[in-house]
């Protein structure tokens, strides 16, 4: 599915990867299989992507449920209230049924080793949104404990690190403070259990929001396209790691010297599968459970 079409139903909000719609006073998030990078939507698709990433949410989702409550009411398709259901094919498998949250501003940024636009900030400052680490740190290498990063999205797309006080001065000190203690706790659950499935989780983002004043976590969780999945297996400080998420992709286009210009390129068939691929498998690992296709 590259783009849904439900008849009858408001678009919200479409979004690089998902559609989410109106559901009365709820929201239907609808994952596509559409795949982004350097916050460009390529012209290919993944196959099932959007079921990797509603299924592996959902998985989180239920697995982190006594630690901070979430924005999810249903994804069975049997409960989704009628206009809905009509709709199930498309839906069964890639969609959930949510409450309306209201966000906050920032992306909630663990950092458990040093990668992607971290990497880049520690060659240059030695320090990640004004936290000083240690020299000598490689590339890939594991930081002496794990670190919260908040960024935030400017009207590119593009993701900002931002220091700690700065998303003080935009959610307020209490809500700061709380949202860093879930996310450093959040992250530590899950490397915990990945760890025991054979995958390192380098880093990861979450959102946050609130319904009825209460904190809950909301849109994606611990999935390939939200984090950075390697096999603790072939692990290896020092340069980057293969990985159960889109970097495969990233390497691909940057093999091809793209300029991150639109329009953006289609992948061939051979990077599609393997991509499709290390997404089932991380959800295979991470789960326990075959993939609902």
């Amino acid at each position: 599915m590259t783009q849904s079409e439900l008849s009858a139903l408001t678009l919200h909000a479409r979004g690089k990867v998902r559609d989410i719609y109106e559901a009365g006073d709820d929201l239907l998030f609808l994952a596509s299989d559409r795949i982004s990078a350097f916050d460009h939507i390529l012209a290919s698709e993944i196959p099932d992507k959007g079921k990797v990433l509603t299924q592996l949410s959902l998985f989180w989702f239920d697995h982190l449920r006594d630690v901070v409550a979430n924005h999810v009411i249903t994804a069975r398709v049997e409960d989704y209230p009628e206009p809905l259901r009509y709709f199930r094919d498309q839906l069964r498998g890639r969609s959930m049924l949510v409450r309306r949250a209201k966000m906050f501003p920032v992306e909630c940024v663990v950092r458990g080793y040093l990668s992607g636009s971290g990497w880049k900030d520690y060659r240059q400052t030695h320090s990640i949104c004004g936290i000083r680490l240690p020299a000598g740190l490689r590339e890939s290498s594991r930081l002496p404990e794990p670190i919260f990063t908040p960024a935030t999205k400017s009207n590119t797309g593009h993701d900002i690190n931002i220091p700690f006080g700065e998303m003080v001065g935009l959610v307020g000190g209490a809500a700061a403070e709380r949202l860093r203690e879930l996310s450093l706790g959040i992250y530590a659950l899950a490397v915990e259990h990945a760890k025991n499935r054979g995958i390192i989780v380098a880093d990861t983002k979450f959102e946050f929001g609130t319904v009825n004043g209460e904190i809950v976590l909301a849109d994606e969780v611990l999935t390939p396209d939200s984090s950075r999945f390697w096999p603790a297996e072939s692990y290896r400080p020092g340069g980057p790691q293969s990985s159960y998420d889109k970097q495969f992709v990233r390497d691909y286009l940057e093999s091809i010297h793209w300029d991150k210009n639109p329009p953006a390129p289609a992948l061939p068939e051979d990077v599609v599968q393997k991509t499709r691929e290390k997404y089932i498998q991380a959800y295979r690992q991470l789960s326990g459970k075959e993939l609902e296709l």
